[in-house]
Parts: structure tokens; C-alpha cells; sequence
């Protein structure tokens, strides 16, 4: 059994489940749990500095206690100078948010590519090589901005 398609809304800069006709579309299991894994904010680590201020570490309550926390830190990132170094962080963070697709053997490996693509506008190509030998590329080159 497939679960729900989710897919990302560019113009509301949000995702949402698909739809086929009247029920919820299935399918695309693996951009799904990208989508998820890359969009949903993961808990900051204690050492974090938080951007908005606020000191709210974000995160899920179904967290607590597992193994593999679920999305990524890239919301840190929100009010960052456009840097080789945020680049760095970037790409350290969508590997974290990936990682549990490796262990769990979904996927063999990642290639993360992070770039600016126009002014504060960090753009991610991601291709995921599944343990078959097929690869999914994925472009976020229009999702993160920074200051």
C-alpha cells in the first residue's frame, strides 16, 4: 500500500496531499518522504542559535524518544547571510534530514548539490539513488530565502 502523495505548492510556499478527483492520491512514496523529511522543522539542537529570537526549538512532539527525529533544520537558516558557510550548513542539514531514507535502506546514497540561485534564494538538487540502481532527481532551486 502506497501513502498519500504529498506534494509542494510553490505559489503558497506550502505542501498539501494530492488529490484524484474525490480521494486522496497515493503514490510517489519516496518525493513524499523527501517532502516531509526536507519541510516539516526538526528539533534544534541545544547548541542552536535560534533565528527569530523567540528561543522556540521548533520541532515535533512525536519526537520525543525515537530514534530518528523527523525534517530538518534548515529553518535556521531563515535569517542568514548569503555565505559559503550557510551553503555548508544547507547541505549539512538536508544529509541529516535524508539520513534515516539511508539507513532504513529506502535509498543507497544521496548527491545534495545547494547553490545561491539568485539573491538570498538557496536553491537544492538532490538525486536519490534507490538500492535498485534508479535515481529520483529532485530540484528545490525556489524554496529557501535568507536575509
Amino acid at each position: 500500500m502506497s501513502d498519500t502523495r504529498t506534494i509542494w505548492i510553490r505559489d503558497m510556499a506550502r505542501g498539501d496531499w494530492a488529490h484524484d478527483n474525490a480521494s486522496l492520491a497515493s503514490g510517489d512514496d519516496l518525493e513524499t518522504a523527501i517532502l516531509i523529511s526536507l519541510f516539516s522543522d526538526r528539533e534544534a539542537s541545544s547548541d542552536d542559535v535560534i533565528p527569530d529570537g523567540t528561543g522556540d526549538p521548533r520541532g515535533w512532539i512525536g519526537d520525543i524518544d525515537q530514534d530518528y527525529k523527523i525534517g530538518s533544520r534548515l529553518w535556521l537558516l531563515e535569517r542568514t547571510k548569503q555565505t559559503q558557510e550557510t551553503l555548508r550548513l544547507a547541505s549539512d542539514y538536508i544529509a541529516e534530514a535524508l539520513q534515516w531514507l539511508i539507513n532504513d535502506s529506502v535509498v543507497a546514497r544521496f548527491d545534495i548539490t545547494v547553490e545561491w540561485t539568485r539573491a538570498s534564494v538557496l536553491g537544492a538538487n538532490l538525486v536519490a539513488y534507490q538500492q535498485s540502481g534508479a535515481a529520483t532527481a529532485l530540484n528545490f532551486s525556489w524554496v529557501w530565502r535568507t536575509n
